[in-house]
């Protein structure tokens, strides 16, 4: 068994999907012939957790913890409501109060690459004893946050060890960094370390194809796109009585789908029996520009807002919903955004109406499995006919997904590739 070390910072009892990937990783690798020892903060700030999830963390694999000073406990003391929107990754948006704005700014510009830059240095010294030690040969750092990134390089300098640096997100081109507030020079320093990264990785991994081409633009290391996937799940034959149309994940103001809440308006109000089965599921943050939109297309009454729910149950609500949905921002900067929610809605086998920016990966992805439709966020009167259309097939009992060659997102096989793809050796 090859030893490899993964140094991640969201770990059980993390909750949201940036835990998912490496926790599925970790499980599958064993069967491909590596051990992976997994290194995370020992006291983190988890702006989410889901206790459910560390019952899947693998029995007997090697998880190493170290303490990580955040200083996000102080910010809490000036608003614990602020300091735990921005810890999540929740921008405020343009009617920020001053004190939000404030907070950005010194996230943004003093915090660089992010809030977790203090464990860093302390990682870096914890982690070489271990490597000497062990004889470790292999590291690989996942990010965001890309602070994990900046121990990665640490030890490839102090160390003759392979590195592997997975992106589950862009860095600097990803859509919130312009809204950081940062300065000329925080800009030029985030492009620097970026591009030191990239170019001092022995291997690149990214999420989807569009990071991927982004990156061989500014580096010659070798990259390899690696999406998220799905594991196996217990599956329910029990849908819901109703015609329901659910939303997983945050829900915030770029993603607001007003086209989507005039469709359904439309429909409400020209049919008794749509009307009647209507119901809107909402998991998780929802943004109060997206609430008030809700609330002047008259549709409050249609909507259950669920809140943050267990993984565990969430898989469970997507295979008896009607209708799945997936939102992106329709801006350039998005298209490229594979929400992970989407191969878990793909192994749902339930409709999925994706409404997001032109050329988006994730509505090509939708479209050649042939597991629902897509549509750019003004294209209302699309939306509301292959809605009225699912809504007469759910009437018929006859609403389901058409979903074709989706196994090669199964985490199994996914972990294959990775396994691979650590023993490639390029020429």
């Amino acid at each position: 068994m090859q030893k490899v070390l993964i140094i991640a910072y969201y770990w059980p009892p993390a909750g949201g999907p940036g835990v998912q990937r490496w926790l599925k990783f970790v499980k599958y690798l064993p069967d491909f012939g590596i051990d992976p020892i997994v290194y995370v903060p020992k006291n983190p700030n988890y702006p989410i957790q889901d206790a459910h999830l560390e019952a899947e963390v693998p029995k007997g694999i090697q998880v190493l913890k170290h303490p990580i000073n955040e200083p996000y406990a102080f910010a809490s003391l000036l608003s614990k409501k602020k300091t735990k929107s921005i810890s999540s990754g929740v921008i405020p948006d343009k009617k920020a109060s001053p004190l939000s704005k404030l907070m950005l700014w010194v996230r943004g510009n003093f915090f660089i690459p992010d809030a977790r830059k203090f464990w860093i240095k302390p990682s870096i010294t914890y982690l070489s004893n271990f490597i000497a030690k062990e004889g470790i040969e292999t590291i690989i750092t996942t990010g965001p946050p890309h602070s994990v990134h900046l121990i990665g390089l640490g030890l490839k300098k102090k160390h003759n060890v392979q590195w592997l640096a997975d992106f589950r997100d862009p860095w600097t081109s990803i859509g919130y960094h312009k809204k950081l507030r940062l300065t000329k020079s925080s800009q030029k320093k985030h492009k620097y370390l970026e591009k030191t990264v990239l170019d001092t990785a022995d291997k690149l991994i990214a999420t989807s194809n569009t990071t991927k081409a982004e990156f061989e633009e500014i580096t010659n290391t070798p990259i390899k796109t690696i999406t998220n996937g799905f594991d196996d799940v217990s599956e329910t034959k029990r849908l819901d009585s109703k015609f329901t149309v659910s939303h997983i994940g945050s829900l915030l103001t770029g993603r607001n789908p007003i086209g989507l809440w005039q469709a359904l308006r439309e429909l409400v109000d020209a049919q008794m029996d749509f009307a009647d089965a209507l119901k809107i599921q909402l998991v998780g943050v929802v943004g109060e520009e997206v609430k008030d939109s809700i609330t002047n297309f008259g549709l409050a009454d249609y909507v259950d807002f669920m809140g943050y729910i267990s993984h565990e149950n969430v898989l469970q609500l997507q295979q008896r919903t009607q209708v799945l949905l997936l939102l992106e921002i329709d801006s350039e900067e998005t298209k490229g955004i594979i929400p992970g929610k989407l191969f878990e809605y793909f192994k749902a086998g339930r409709p999925i109406l994706g409404i997001g920016p032109k050329d988006w990966e994730a509505g090509q992805m939708i479209n050649t499995t042939q597991s629902g439709e897509v549509f750019r966020h003004s294209e209302t009167e699309l939306i509301k006919a292959v809605l009225l259309d699912w809504f007469q097939q759910y009437q018929n009992e006859a609403l389901y997904s058409k979903a074709k060659d989706i196994e090669k997102y199964h985490r199994k096989v996914l972990t294959e590739s990775l396994a691979n793809y650590i023993r490639w050796e390029s020429s």
